[in-house]
């Protein structure tokens, strides 16, 4: 092994699909800069699965037998806090997507994506940067939209304001979609006291995932 050889990539395919499954682990096995680590056909078997792997990355089908996989994100998270999960899936619906992102999903890819696009989105996700295929962004825009366009009857302060102005520029970073790494030298900091930000970012906020932060700066128009 070289010094610039890295470890592989850990990935686990979540599909109900077995042809598409393994037709996936097949063409991830071509690159050796990714690892299949374990396939699952359902939400529990991929919580199982999951729980027993940790892996790096989870590509996960929405269409699920019993529980959807925009369901079992919170699941998937809580028993392998490390991975990032990857939403690939056939479904365009913009409130499925919204909801995906919401619950911590890292991306969101439409499975026409081309074979390229879903290596450099996995990478991303490692990375903590997110990728959103080209065909939903303007879903997202109106399903986000339509929420803020809901009546609510005390809307809160804008939390916003509870950012230290160290916290607001990292955050301007990650609507970027900067990586810690990048936001560290951005900013010319040590890169665990980006991830230190990053974690209360998140807190004060209440989210769960930076693609939320992303979104939410977004909804803000700033």
């Amino acid at each position: 092994m070289t010094a610039d050889a890295v470890d592989p990539i850990r990935v686990l395919v979540v599909d109900d699909h077995t042809l598409f499954r393994r037709g996936l682990t097949a063409l991830l096995a071509t690159q050796p800069r990714f690892r299949v680590v374990g396939e699952a056909g359902d939400a529990g078997e991929a919580q199982r699965r999951a729980a027993e792997l940790q892996p790096d990355v989870i590509l996960l089908d929405n269409h699920l037998p019993g529980v959807h996989g925009v369901d079992a994100i919170q699941g998937l998270r809580e028993v392998a806090p490390r991975a990032r999960v990857l939403m690939l899936t056939v479904s365009e619906d913009g409130d499925t997507l919204a909801r995906a992102l919401q619950r911590g999903a890292s991306g969101y890819l439409l499975k026409t994506v081309d074979s390229d696009v879903l290596a450099a989105a996995i990478e991303r996700a490692v990375q903590g940067r997110s990728t959103i295929s080209p065909e939903m962004t303007g879903k997202l825009v109106s399903a986000f939209q339509a929420l803020q366009a809901a009546p609510e009857p005390a809307p809160p302060p804008d939390a916003a304001q509870a950012l230290s102005p160290r916290e607001q520029q990292i955050l301007g970073e990650i609507a970027r979609g900067a990586s810690n790494k990048e936001i560290a030298r951005t900013l010319d900091i040590a890169e665990a006291t980006v991830k230190i930000h990053v974690q209360h970012i998140l807190r004060k906020l209440n989210l769960s995932s930076r693609v939320q932060a992303a979104v939410y700066l977004a909804s803000r128009g700033t």
